[in-house]
């Protein structure tokens, strides 16, 4: 239904001529059909004017309505954050200077005591990523942020597996995915740094299995609805 303001428009715009649908009696006080007062240029130009911005305005709302629902029928991301307690003094000692930025304050490990641990098969509890199981549906993106000390990879493996630093795998065959370290742009490109972001899109439907290739015990199922 259209409202006064386009109704009146559309007289204006698509009535048929206008002038010759008047009907004059000469010599009478009375115009029949519209009066002559309507057929001003000056006023039927500002009528026609105020049409055509009326028009762009509604045109305007329109787009912006449709990016409004396009936008809000984006899915919401969801965020995997990789988590250590790297201590910086032993860390850097071996490895070099600013590996581990680790500034939490309370218990940290120290090198020597990761590896011990998972040389044992005990690997620490405290590098792992947060949360181990996630559910999502098709299309929602997913958000890995490292918040620990030290770098980490987020790589999606057929199995879980080690990793390449086979002092860190507990006996563990290593997950061909692996398998190169950072020689392979496979396991490059799922690199994060402290303190940085990996976005994971596009994944299908069923179940997908991602590891640090670091730290092999640090392992996430993401399901896919």
């Amino acid at each position: 239904m259209q409202n006064g303001k386009s109704a009146t428009c559309s007289r204006w715009l698509f009535a048929p001529n206008l002038a010759g649908n008047l009907t004059m009696v000469r010599g009478g006080s009375r115009t029949f059909g519209l009066l002559e007062e309507t057929m001003n240029p000056v006023r039927k130009l500002g009528v026609v004017a105020g049409c055509l911005l009326l028009a762009g305005v509604m045109q305007s709302q329109e787009k912006s309505k449709g990016a409004e629902d396009k936008t809000s029928s984006a899915p919401t991301p969801v965020q995997i954050v990789a988590l250590d307690e790297c201590d910086p003094t032993t860390f850097n000692a071996k490895i070099g200077p600013d590996f581990c930025k680790n500034v939490a304050l309370g218990a940290q490990t120290t090198f020597d005591e990761l590896f011990a641990k998972a040389a044992a098969g005990t690997p620490d509890p405290n590098w792992d990523f947060e949360p181990d199981v996630l559910k999502i549906k098709k299309g929602t993106p997913i958000i890995v942020t490292d918040q620990g000390g030290e770098p980490h990879t987020f790589t999606e493996v057929k199995e879980f597996g080690g990793g390449f630093i086979h002092d860190l795998n507990g006996g563990e065959p290593v997950a061909p995915e692996c398998e190169g370290g950072f020689s392979s742009l496979d396991v490059a490109k799922t690199r994060i740094l402290q303190g940085s972001q990996l976005q994971v899109t596009g994944l299908s439907k069923g179940e997908h299995h991602f590891e640090c290739c670091i730290h092999p015990w640090m392992r996430v199922t993401v399901e896919v609805k």
